[in-house]
């Protein structure tokens, strides 16, 4: 490992940790005594992701985490949650074992971790996703992830827009 302030190749390593995806290595030189981390990560080959007009463009994490941070913007979500969610769909493409993901098993995945996440960043992220076109579709939209709620938790009776409560 090459020292970033001296260039010498000779260093120790002083600790290390298993961060989830990488090993985390403290080093110190042993010319200059400086110190510096290095991260180790096994090297898979890349994922290809298939897009609906059936061109093949490599998966791009960042693209993954701008899009899940604009159905959150202005949400009161902190940013790890957002890292988090990137992270664990990444987790699971990676345990898919295939090398070619359709863009539309990323989005489900996107939907379904924004769903858990943020009842409004996942309506956002929808209306992008399937394209709404008008509100009708995207109250639709809106009444099944009421009734997917109900139906999750027994105790929640959540009211349907049209109906009054009574008391």
């Amino acid at each position: 490992m090459k020292c970033p302030y001296c260039g010498c190749t000779e260093s120790r390593v002083k600790d290390s940790r298993d961060i989830g995806d990488a090993i985390h290595r403290r080093r110190e030189c042993d010319h200059c005594k400086g110190r510096f981390s290095t991260y180790e990560r096994v090297e898979k080959a890349p994922l290809m992701v298939i897009k609906s007009d059936q061109r093949r463009e490599a998966f791009d994490r960042m693209k993954l985490y701008v899009g899940l941070r604009k159905a959150c913007e202005k949400r009161p979500l902190p940013a790890s949650e957002i890292e988090k969610a990137v992270e664990e769909i990444e987790q699971a493409l990676d345990r898919s074992g295939k090398q070619e993901i359709p863009s539309s098993m990323i989005g489900e995945l996107v939907m379904e971790r924004l769903r858990l996440l943020d009842k409004i960043a996942y309506i956002r992220f929808a209306s992008v996703y399937h394209s709404f076109t008008d509100v009708e579709t995207m109250f639709e939209e809106m009444q099944k992830l009421m009734h997917k709620d109900s139906k999750s938790d027994p105790h929640s009776q959540v009211p349907q827009p049209h109906e009054q409560k009574v008391e």
